[in-house]
């Protein structure tokens, strides 16, 4: 019981940092927004899963919002939030496929009730002319399946920068483990915007009381989150 507390408590700590850190850029994202500036913003809500919540934003220049839940512990849910760079390749992707979608106006779930639940899910736009909102939980609309694809790897990608963070700090032994996970999902183009996490990568790399095999594991995602393909 006494380790729950603890390791509560530590996560309590570092949420406090990583939501002190990310204040100042996501006022200045909400800022953009009542400006004017476009907004694409993805949602996911799926009790059980990990996490239960989550939300992505990105504007127009790329400047773009992570937030999700994070269990603490049986009974405490507290909110992990990150800012970070979209890549210019997926900006255009984001955007010109929000654009093919018609901005979410009107109907973009395919209304079958015999499909497996997967979440809800919800796509929403924003500029100074326009204000959008369309909640699914599977699309036949290709750029919408498009847009979840790429928001969901990006989710995953910003993810393992929060566990690794935490593994960092409290149980380095665990790195290599999670480094490898990532790896793997990397090179099956099954993350995206690796370059967001390299932060917490980097640290990894630098720090000589964490075992060889995981920094250059930490490395090659660094090398990797790099090379980042031109839209199409």
């Amino acid at each position: 019981m006494k380790r729950g507390l603890r390791i509560g408590q530590r996560w309590r700590s570092m949420l406090g940092t990583w939501v002190a850190v990310a204040g100042v850029s996501g006022l200045l994202l909400a800022q953009g927004t009542s400006n004017g500036a476009a907004l694409v913003t993805f949602t996911l809500d799926f009790p059980n899963s990990d996490p239960p919540h989550y939300s992505i934003a990105v504007d127009a220049e790329g400047h773009a919002k992570f937030e999700c839940s994070v269990k603490v512990d049986q009974e405490e849910d507290q909110n992990y939030r990150l800012d970070f760079e979209v890549s210019p390749a997926n900006r255009e992707r984001i955007f010109e496929w929000t654009k093919q979608a018609r901005y979410f106006e009107g109907k973009i779930d395919a209304g079958n009730r015999k499909l497996a639940f997967t979440g809800e899910k919800t796509l929403s736009y924003q500029d100074g002319r326009r204000s959008f909102t369309a909640r699914y939980n599977y699309s036949t609309v290709e750029p919408v399946r498009d847009l979840t694809t790429l928001f969901q790897n990006i989710e995953q990608t910003l993810d393992y920068g929060r566990r690794l963070a935490y593994l960092h700090k409290y149980q380095k032994l665990a790195l290599d483990e999670e480094l490898k996970q990532m790896e793997a999902q990397a090179r099956n183009n099954e993350l995206s915007e690796v370059q967001g996490v390299a932060t917490v990568l980097q640290e990894i790399v630098d720090d000589p009381s964490v075992i060889n095999v995981a920094r250059s594991r930490a490395k090659e995602l660094i090398q990797m989150g790099n090379t980042v393909r031109p839209a199409n």
